[in-house]
């Protein structure tokens, strides 16, 4: 691999090579600190930047930064390129393609004809010379629409994850949980649970109940129980009502080799998926969970920086088609993102990198108890994505996951957007949500339940 060099006064700087380069040119984050990638002063990394401001996007077709013999991502980078759509940006340098990205020019539509052209690699490098502003400008160009029983993704619109944990999964806590999500007008994107008792027969269980309730108050949206991927196999060929197929994935075949599973496997779980034809609007039928950090944890980040590593995470998600993905930016903890500052970066430069390479991008903001980060933190990056065009967050009571033992956004931080905004719910959804008078077009809830959940569900009243 080529080395790079840049002079600057009477210093001069190598780095041996791009992935190198790339690392060392990355902001702070504890993470790349703790695998020993990160630039040792400010001064290395500035001057890193403008090293890789001035590489040629082709490098990154050349030089491949995990080897492709070994990598199964890596092959499914390179062949699928897409060369034509990389022609009008295949003269840039990375520096180039910045300014290009922030041009009046590039619309919108300059952007989707751009996304198969733009390898994760290059979204990474260009988002690492970009300053915060510059990622949420860009970001909020990207429209990425998906559908299964709503339309999501589109401008001017913003959804929630309605995630009802429960510690024991017991369905009255569960259900209560449902119910409170929807009277504050959350759950279009997905009812979607992380089940305590990650097995087929309590999934498949979880899996009824949450059908029941869609399909019992006509609710234009999805399930998910967030199991492994091979559960959810296990469940469809067991006749369970599986709409949506969950993985969390990582950049790297060593990362997923780690989680599991593989590619056939996705696309596997994606057939059997697709063949049940239970979306009524589309059929995107995955979704899945990134986080910065992973592939370090597992020892499988191949020498690069986690964000690198994230965004490579992108290429897989992008080929199963998903409905939606979104990056779990602060859960792994300060190990890999210290505080509030280094976990809104992170969050702004997933959802950037993820919306230019064409994924319906969300965000799961939030942080865990020891990192040196508060809710406020959360607000900010909070505001800053929905400005950024950001397709959903989670909304949870009360910001605090009792399952999972995390702080996020909740269901009220979801009206505060959409009120600050004047953003609306998928249109499906918010037709369901004045039809059911839960909440009227000027983003007024009733302060009643209303008379149609006056009537308990016997499926979860009879349960313990």
């Amino acid at each position: 691999m080529s080395k790079f060099k840049y002079v600057l006064g009477n210093e001069t700087f190598q780095f041996n090579n791009l992935a190198q380069l790339m690392a060392k040119a990355s902001p702070l984050r504890s993470g790349d600190v703790l695998a020993g990638v990160a630039a040792k002063t400010e001064k290395e990394r500035a001057v890193a930047q403008l090293c890789l401001a001035d590489v040629p996007l082709k490098t990154f077709l050349n030089q491949a930064l995990v080897a492709y013999e070994v990598d199964e991502i890596t092959r499914l980078i390179m062949d699928g390129h897409d060369a034509l759509a990389f022609q009008t940006i295949s003269h840039m340098t990375v520096g180039d393609l910045r300014n290009y990205l922030l041009s009046m020019e590039c619309t919108g539509q300059v952007l989707s004809a751009l996304r198969l052209g733009i390898t994760p690699e290059m979204a990474a490098a260009v988002s690492k010379i970009m300053r915060n502003q510059d990622l949420i400008l860009v970001a909020k160009k990207c429209e990425v629409v998906t559908q299964f029983r709503n339309t999501l993704g589109l401008h001017g619109h913003f959804s929630t994850r309605l995630q009802p944990n429960h510690p024991t999964d017991d369905m009255t806590g569960i259900a209560a949980s449902i119910l409170d999500g929807l009277m504050y007008a959350n759950g279009d994107a997905v009812i979607g649970i992380n089940p305590a008792t990650d097995n087929v027969q309590q999934c498949t269980v979880l899996l009824k109940m949450i059908d029941d309730v869609i399909q019992h108050y006509e609710i234009p949206t999805q399930s998910c129980v967030l199991t492994h991927v091979t559960n959810t196999i296990e469940c469809i060929e067991n006749g369970a009502p599986v709409d949506l197929v969950f993985q969390s994935i990582g950049g790297t075949q060593a990362t997923n080799d780690s989680f599991g599973f593989n590619l056939n496997t996705l696309k596997e779980a994606q057939q059997a998926a697709l063949e049940l034809k239970r979306g009524s609007v589309g059929q995107n039928v995955m979704y899945f969970e990134t986080g910065q950090g992973s592939s370090l944890s597992a020892n499988a980040h191949h020498g690069l920086d986690q964000q690198t590593c994230e965004v490579r995470a992108y290429a897989v998600a992008r080929h199963f088609d998903p409905l939606l993905v979104n990056t779990v930016v602060g859960f792994i903890g300060p190990e890999y993102l210290y505080d509030g500052k280094q976990i809104i970066r992170a969050g702004l430069e997933d959802h950037f990198c993820g919306k230019l390479l064409g994924l319906p991008m969300g965000c799961d903001v939030c942080y865990t108890n020891h990192a040196e980060a508060d809710q406020n933190d959360m607000d900010n990056l909070l505001t800053l994505l929905a400005n950024a065009g950001c397709t959903f967050v989670m909304g949870i009571p009360g910001s605090d996951d009792i399952m999972l033992n995390y702080q996020t956004t909740s269901f009220h931080d979801a009206l505060y957007v959409r009120q600050l905004l004047g953003l609306r719910a998928a249109p499906e959804f918010e037709h369901w949500l004045a039809k059911m008078q839960i909440m009227d077009g000027h983003f007024q809830l009733n302060t009643q339940i209303p008379s149609a959940f006056s009537k308990r569900l016997p499926l979860v009243s009879g349960c313990n």
